[in-house]
């Protein structure tokens, strides 16, 4: 093709170009600019290539160029194969050839971007043919300068791309080879990305000393493209490698640099949560990271200083970079706890560190921290489990046993570390969480302090739901690992609550703090007495201590003279979270039952004055309670039917019941009749029903209502009725 068809092409492209991109282009124009470019692309190969190679010159505007590249990349990913070995090395010539022209201060990021990019994409391309030959001009292109350097960290960046990112384009052989040769070619990678490191962030901390800000800033953008680099092996290079070759050190080094610690802090994260390999190479995997871990912790042991009350003031521009470092610990801890927890020193360290991110006062710190001690305990207190396949692996019973003792003492040996003072700490900071920061009306003695409360602005966490369920999660493994701490703990903190709404002139506008308390004590009490805990049922001392701190809250909590209806039912739900309690604890069912009629009595009985809506909601939900007290506590309440039922007959006659209460009380009394047999429940619900029996085997009420097909429709108008069958039925399907 002669020059001028060549110019012509060129410059039909550049306007089709244009057009393309221009929305001032009519929509027919835009569809016959992208239908010539897409024409281009998809015709003779020689033509596309020598079209965007003249396009990508400066000649061209920015825009042009880009889609040069753009078409440069599309030939070598999809039309490589069409032309053979000699035009594939006059491609790479010219392209390397471009990439040391555009390291220009001049010119543009994008188009930097772009030229790296499309080195990478033919390294991918000719691996095996072409790195060892283009390494050594990459070396010397580097060492021209610091904007060189940054070109070339970018094609490093771009290298592994197909590793790190899913392509369907690439197909599975490709990747493989690809992985192979980047992984051979690592002991050249690393040594240069290192040198890279080193050499620009030297000089630009030199060039800042002697005031040449803009020659340091250059310097400083050639070192944050070598960290974007070494982050994209990060994910999937040999941990031993990173480690050998200075990477790891270098990433440390450099977290405690303002300017640069962003970007290392990404390479910890991504390499924290690196799954342990079980070949030979696992012991040099330990190593590395327990060196990351030693990184890790020295950072956050000079934040947790820096951000305690005697340690001064913190930026906030900090905190970005701590939950950072804090992530990278959590996901460290959790994936590769076996690297820590081998040396007993570094694994109490390491916890408190833990420790002091759950207690901070920034929400997204102590967030972090919340997903390893879920992980920690959850995994410690499991039971040991054991695949045995049946391919004849060598595995005896007594091997078995013998590994599921080595684990078992492992989680025991986890368990130890976690002594009485962490489990307060974590019990009482999640104690304080559990409330919203919308919830909490007005600063009182309960207030949190400075924690940051969860708020419905705290975006990218899920919502408070699944977060307070994780609380409780957590609060409930310590209760079952702990129990007389979390027994103590949730009676402590419940009592000084009352005790503040007692001395509160308006303790309903304060009451969402008693509210929060409630399911923490439900699941404190459920961990700790639903059957399955050691120490609960038993004669130990333990269990009689337990005893006493619930037989104490129990106390304070039938002690209170609440008739607001906000109060009523918030004490209602707290009786209810005792229930599992009552069955271990039957002499004080008889006091629990009395407060809860207490309750119902001290609750206006009106039912038509809407200003009475929340006596209405609290009445019903005093009888709720009896059902779930039922529920829990068992046999205990067996004795006390009698008892229940008169006081239910009493009310029914002085009109003090409605029908729905009735019913409710009426399941209740039907669950506590089945822990004694079917018989004794038949003989409940028989009881229950007896008032409508009564009324239908009346020979003239049959005579007014059933003797004619009139009679039934005259019964099925008269309200009172309707309503009382209907509450029947239900109480019926109840059973």
């Amino acid at each position: 093709m002669d020059e001028g068809n060549k110019n012509s092409i060129g410059n039909n492209v550049a306007r089709a170009i244009v057009a393309a991109l221009d929305w001032n282009s009519t929509p027919d124009a835009r569809k016959a600019a992208v239908s010539y470019l897409e024409s281009i692309k998809a015709g003779d190969i020689r033509v596309l290539a020598n079209t965007s190679f003249r396009l990508v010159k400066k000649d061209w505007s920015s825009e042009i160029r880009l889609h040069a590249f753009k078409m440069l990349q599309h030939l070598v990913r999809f039309r490589w194969e069409e032309v053979g070995p000699l035009e594939h090395r006059n491609f790479a010539n010219a392209t390397f050839e471009l990439m040391s022209e555009i390291a220009d201060t001049c010119e543009e990021w994008a188009l930097k971007s772009q030229t790296a990019a499309l080195v990478a994409e033919i390294v991918r391309r000719e691996f095996l043919n072409l790195w060892q030959e283009l390494l050594p001009s990459l070396v010397s292109l580097s060492s021209k300068g610091p904007v060189q350097a940054e070109l070339v960290s970018m094609m490093m960046r771009w290298l592994p791309e197909d590793i790190t990112v899913h392509n369907e384009d690439l197909e599975g052989d490709r990747r493989r080879l690809l992985l192979r040769g980047l992984t051979q070619s690592l002991p050249e990678i690393f040594p240069l990305l290192y040198t890279l490191l080193e050499r620009h962030f030297g000089a630009a901390m030199s060039e800042v000393g002697r005031q040449q800000l803009d020659i340091a800033k250059q310097h400083a953008a050639a070192v944050t493209t070598t960290l974007n680099a070494v982050n994209a092996y990060a994910e999937w290079a040999p941990l031993s490698d990173l480690s050998k070759y200075g990477i790891i050190h270098g990433c440390g080094f450099l977290l405690s640099s303002p300017d640069f610690q962003l970007h290392a802090c990404e390479f910890f994260k991504l390499v924290s949560p690196r799954k342990r390999p079980v070949d030979d190479s696992a012991s040099d995997f330990d190593s590395a990271m327990s060196s990351i871990i030693q990184i890790l912790m020295n950072v956050s042991r000079e934040f947790l200083v820096r951000s305690s009350p005697a340690g001064g003031a913190i930026d906030e521009s900090d905190y970005e970079f701590v939950e950072y470092v804090c992530e990278s610990m959590v996901s460290l801890g959790s994936s590769n706890l076996q690297c820590i927890v081998g040396d007993s020193t570094t694994f109490s360290l390491y916890l408190q560190q833990c420790l002091g991110f759950f207690q901070h006062f920034k929400l997204a710190l102590h967030y972090q921290s919340l997903q390893f001690w879920l992980v920690l305990l959850r995994d410690a207190m499991s039971k040991p489990k054991l695949s045995v396949h049946s391919s004849g692996d060598g595995l005896t019973a007594t091997n078995v046993d013998s590994t599921l003792a080595q684990v078992d003492e492992e989680k025991r040996k986890i368990l130890s570390f976690l002594n009485d003072d962490i489990c307060s700490t974590i019990l009482d900071i999640s104690f304080q969480r559990m409330l919203k920061k919308e919830k909490l009306m007005t600063e009182t003695a309960l207030s949190p302090g400075i924690l940051e409360l969860w708020s419905d602005d705290f975006e990218g966490k899920g919502d408070f739901g699944q977060y307070r369920s994780r609380l409780f999660e957590l609060i409930k493994f310590i209760a079952s690992n702990k129990p007389l701490v979390a027994g103590a703990k949730v009676s402590e903190r419940i009592i000084m609550i009352i005790k503040s709404l007692l001395n509160s002139p308006m303790p309903s506008q304060d009451l969402a703090v008693m509210e929060s308390m409630q399911m923490a004590l439900e699941n404190v009490v459920i961990s700790i007495f639903d059957g399955s805990n050691e120490f609960a049922g038993g004669s130990s001392e333990v269990h009689l201590a337990l005893c006493r701190i619930f037989e104490g809250l129990l106390r304070e909590l039938l002690s209170l003279n609440w008739t607001e209806p906000a109060l009523v039912e918030v004490l209602g739900h707290y009786l209810e979270a005792m229930g599992p309690f009552l069955k271990y604890f039957a002499d004080a069912v008889a006091s629990v039952i009395n407060k809860l009629f207490e309750l119902l009595n001290s609750l206006p009985f009106i039912v038509k004055d809407p200003s009475t809506r929340g006596a209405r909601h609290a009445r019903l939900q005093i009888c709720t309670s009896f059902i779930r007290i039922a529920k829990a506590a068992d046999k205990s309440i067996l004795p006390h039917m009698k008892g229940i039922a008169d006081k239910m007959a009493c009310l029914q006659r002085e009109g003090r019941l409605l029908r729905s209460e009735h019913n409710l009380l009426g399941e209740a009394f039907l669950v506590m009749a089945s822990t004694a047999g079917i018989q004794q429940q038949q003989e409940v619900l028989a009881w229950l029903l007896e008032p409508l029996s009564e009324q239908w085997i009346q020979i003239e009420w049959q005579n007014n209502y059933l003797s004619e097909p009139l009679g039934l429709v005259g019964l099925c108008s008269e309200r009172a009725f309707m309503w009382s069958l209907f509450h029947s039925d239900i109480l019926r399907e109840s059973t």
